[in-house]
């Protein structure tokens, strides 16, 4: 079987996150529109686009992509040591647990624990004494959306310095910013397992900076999901 690059983003929202306000649905159409092979819908603390999505057949339980497109089922946890992305399965509300045990569920259930946007200090990053006790393979070096340049470098510096694989993504809030910074990947076929394989192995980031515009977007993202009429209602804890 050809080995193909693939370009994945990895991280970003739906409004299924209360600061985010597109659907589901507009961050693939996007996503298709750039020429991305498939991405990871990382609610905070919520799996409701993925339970909308198998309904709506635009995501598959058995991990294959629809139509040559891969949507990657993950959720950004929120848990007490910061935010922790969950790729490759989804989870229960961990919300507020510790940090290791929400990678060690993450890791029971085949995905993969992805630190997100470690380092920035205003936007709940992992601290490094923390990071240095998780059994991680693999960390985000580069978020698009970080509060200053400098938290990426030292996402990449550690990397480097421990030997784990680097994803780069967009933490995109809006459909606009999806696709500005990706991770790239050869893969075998387009399928959920495979690509967890990849990331283990690691990929190749591709970074780039939200604009100002995206930045001021996602800055007042509450503002904009409030007159966001397709946003569901708020049912989750």
């Amino acid at each position: 079987m050809k080995v193909m690059l693939h370009r994945f983003d990895l991280h970003m929202h739906s409004f299924y996150s209360a600061d985010a306000a597109a659907s589901p649905e507009e961050l693939i159409a996007v996503a298709r529109a750039r020429g991305l092979s498939g991405i990871a819908i990382t609610d905070h603390d919520s799996c409701g686009a993925h339970a909308e999505l198998l309904k709506s057949g635009l995501e598959r339980e058995d991990g294959q992509a629809v139509d040559g497109f891969l949507v990657v089922p993950g959720v950004e946890v929120s848990t007490a040591d910061g935010h922790l992305l969950c790729l490759g399965t989804t989870l229960p509300v961990m919300r507020g647990e510790p940090a290791a045990e929400v990678v060690e569920a993450i890791h029971a259930r085949g995905g993969v624990a992805i630190p997100a946007h470690p380092y920035d200090r205003w936007r709940a990053g992992i601290h490094e004494a923390v990071l240095n006790s998780l059994p991680l393979v693999a960390i985000e070096v580069f978020n698009a959306a970080v509060t200053s340049r400098k938290y990426n470098d030292r996402a990449l510096a550690y990397a480097q310095k421990r030997g784990l694989a680097m994803t780069a993504a967009s933490d995109a809030h809006h459909a606009s910013a999806v696709g500005i910074s990706v991770t790239g990947f050869e893969l075998d076929s387009l399928s959920v397992a495979d690509l967890l394989n990849a990331i283990r192995k690691g990929g190749q980031p591709e970074g780039q900076y939200l604009s100002r515009r995206e930045a001021i977007k996602k800055h007042f993202g509450n503002f904009f999901r409030t007159f966001n009429r397709q946003a569901p209602p708020r049912t989750e804890e």
